[in-house]
């Protein structure tokens, strides 16, 4: 990454917001000539780096936004849309080798549609997701084979057809590159063979038909397939990038965006405090200021300037369940009892459920004394019972949410103890936090538990059929209930918790698309990065790029639709924001979970951070809802509109890695909502309360979620 120190001698005694031109060489040997404003690239430039990179096209306050070309020492090409210095929108690559690639970017990935061909002869076109194939495409090799069908991840994956050169094809089902389930293999002179396949000899089975016109080959293996006519139908791999245009970018130091052109006598950035003063970044994270500050921006407007943004840094949630903790016993014997549930041996289970696993009267009950029996050990709490609701479906669940049943048990019973979050929820029940943040444990009230219980077959259909749904994922449903006179039943559910995550959280949105109670009570001065805001607090729109804005729109209608069929209303879209330039600007905020830094945390630099977004590991874990790198914009409600739900959009732009998900899906419309909504009617504006019909909560939703989450353009 270039550090370019801006000499401002040029702009001194210009008008602010004057373009000129103007060729700069800067103190690491780079050479910018070009159009500049406000000490800073802006309109149509060219910059050299010193090791021969070089970009020419248009910028934008420093970054390179718009149209322009990027290129390398080794050849290699890039000529098309920028965004905040990514390669982004439509573009064409040609490799240094003369690989092309010609479609769609976000962010330097390739994904949307797009066409690319290999430097070996192959070619595909089709759908990418992520920088690998994904989606429908057509992949052809250079001896003629040809793939036309599903991919996942850069691999053949779901229905297609294989058609070889000598006339041969199969049609059917994929996994993982090779053919996996139903499908027919043809050859060229008519025959045939239907069946079942699979790698795996003893699961292979079907029936072989001969043509008419020939006595067939009644010899044929059909494991042929796999280790001879698929040996030579292998996927070329896309070349890395080594060095990204983002990564290039320069950082102007010694100049604020807005154009202020105040430094301070060590040259080095500047930001300005809650109380208006100018002081330096690094000596007020020495100093231990406990917030980030992102620079004040001016709005679309000419002469209108937000108020800073203020970043907290968030710190850990909850308070340990250590002994001496009222609710240390209860906590022991959840992990017993999970660790119980989970161990026991079980047969291995198909995804195909019978309708007897949904039973509600389909619970385990088992006794937990203290000195132990033949299927517990013993333990030195009080005994309890314990019980399992619907075991087989839960089971499937974690099987069909790839959760690993070992990491299961270590989290949620390993030595670590869990946390308790600060105070109850609304509906009175209370929430437990793994040590590790992957799960979060929630008390139950009966009726909760019934709902969960009726819409269990619902649910599991529906989770199985959309593969990324937003709504909550479930992972068990217990009951502890003590022993001795207070027989007390504690039930739970244990769930995912949606910001298990190595970023910070810093701010956190509970939406409903109601007004009516939608307004954070808490002081501003209390309000930090673990405060849930709501509706009124929102002062953002999310702007998703086209091919994600799609498929969020898409889930959002499927989840909104399965819920108003289960009669469920009051659920919410929960969503989590760690803005990206506050670990640029200032020091990297230390990430969520057990393990948090301790000491100074490093800064991490935009190639570091780019590094960081597209490791591969990094990019597997990219879905919808989960680790979206978005932009955001910031609004500004008028003075005159107190329910304003959406503010205006004030022109302010920020980074973001965004968490968001459907959460609290367990409230039917039953007669105690019915009469919340008659008497809160009578008191306020039926459209502006939670308690509604399903069919209008879910109309009322969908419409306020469909205006703060829009296509970036």
């Amino acid at each position: 990454m270039s550090v370019a120190h801006a000499d401002d001698a040029d702009d001194f005694g210009r008008p602010s917001g004057e373009i000129y031109h103007a060729e700069k060489a800067l103190p690491s040997g780079d050479f910018y000539t070009g159009q500049w404003r406000d000490n800073l690239p802006h309109g149509h430039g060219k910059y050299l780096w010193t090791d021969g990179c070089m970009y020419v096209g248009e910028w934008c306050r420093g970054k390179t936004m718009g149209k322009g070309r990027f290129s390398w020492p080794s050849g290699a090409t890039y000529e098309g849309d920028f965004k905040n210095g990514y390669m982004d929108g439509k573009g064409t690559y040609i490799g240094p080798c003369g690989d092309t690639y010609r479609g769609s970017w976000v962010m330097n990935l390739r994904h949307g549609q797009g066409t690319k061909n290999y430097d070996n002869g192959d070619g595909y076109e089709g759908e990418w997701r992520r920088g690998l194939q994904d989606g429908h495409g057509r992949y052809q090799w250079k001896n003629g084979n040809h793939y036309i069908g599903q991919w996942k991840n850069g691999i053949m994956n779901g229905n297609g057809t294989m058609i070889w050169s000598n006339g041969n094809r199969y049609d059917g089902f994929w996994e993982d590159g090779a053919p996996k389930g139903n499908g027919t293999f043809r050859w060229a002179e008519g025959s045939f063979y239907v069946g079942v396949w699979s790698k795996d000899p003893k699961e292979q089975n079907g029936t072989y038909y001969p043509s008419s016109s020939s006595s067939g080959n009644l010899d044929w293996d059909p494991q042929q397939v796999f280790y001879v006519d698929l040996s030579e139908c292998l996927v070329s791999q896309c070349d890395r990038i080594p060095v990204l245009p983002s990564q290039k970018m320069p950082v102007w130091y010694g100049v604020e965006q807005t154009g202020n052109r105040a430094k301070n006598e060590n040259n080095r950035p500047r930001r300005r405090s809650v109380d208006g003063r100018i002081s330096n970044v690094e000596a007020d994270m020495k100093n231990g200021f406990g917030y980030l500050q992102l620079d004040d921006s001016v709005c679309a407007e000419e002469n209108t300037r937000l108020s800073p943004l203020r970043i907290q840094l968030p710190k850990k949630q909850g308070q340990t369940i250590s002994k001496g903790h009222k609710n240390y016993e209860l906590m022991l014997n959840l992990q017993l009892g999970i660790r119980h549930s989970v161990g026991r041996p079980a047969p291995a289970t198909s995804l195909d459920l019978k309708a007897s696993a949904f039973d509600p009267k389909e619970k385990v009950w088992t006794k937990f004394p203290p000195e132990g029996s033949k299927h517990t050990p013993p333990h030195q709490s009080c005994e309890f019972k314990w019980k399992d609701y619907c075991p087989v479906v839960f089971r499937t669940l974690r099987k069909l949410f790839n959760v690993d049943a070992a990491d299961y048990m270590i989290s949620i019973c390993g030595n670590d103890a869990l946390r308790e979050l600060s105070s109850p929820g609304k509906s009175g029940s209370f929430f437990y936090l793994t040590n590790d943040d992957r799960y979060m444990i929630k008390t139950m009230k009966k009726a909760e538990t019934k709902v969960l219980i009726r819409m269990l077959p619902a649910y599991y259909n529906h989770v199985r059929a959309c593969e990324n749904t937003l709504v909550t994922k479930f992972f068990g449903l217990h009951c502890v209930k003590l022993t001795g006179t207070a027989q007390k039943k504690v039930r739970f559910v244990i769930m995912g918790n949606l910001f298990c995550t190595e970023y910070s959280i810093h701010r956190r949105f509970d939406l409903k698309g109601s007004s009516h109670g939608r307004l954070t009570t808490k002081p501003e001065s209390e309000i930090d990065p673990n405060t849930t805001l709501k509706d009124l607090d929102l002062n953002f729109i999310f702007r998703l790029q086209k091919n994600w804005y799609q498929e969020f729109c898409r889930q959002v209608d499927r989840d909104c639709e399965f819920l108003e069929q289960e009669r469920i209303m009051d659920y919410s879209l929960l969503v989590g924001m760690h803005f990206r330039e506050a670990s640029t600007r200032g020091t990297a905020t230390p990430p969520s979970g057990a393990r948090t830094p301790t000491g100074n945390v490093p800064r991490l630099s935009r190639a570091e951070i780019d590094r960081f977004l597209l490791d591969a590991s990094r990019l597997a874990s990219i879905k919808l809802g989960i680790n979206m790198p978005v932009r955001v914009e910031r609004t500004v409600r008028r003075n005159d509109c107190e329910a304003q739900l959406v503010g205006d959009p004030a022109g302010e732009f920020y980074d973001v890695i965004l968490y968001f998900g459907i959460i609290d899906i367990l409230q039917d419309y039953d007669i105690s909502k019915k009469l919340e909504h008659a008497y809160k009617s009578m008191q306020y504006d039926p459209t502006s309360i939670s308690a509604v019909d399903p069919k209008q909560y879910s109309r009322r939703f969908r419409d306020f979620i469909f205006r703060v989450f829009v296509e970036d353009t």
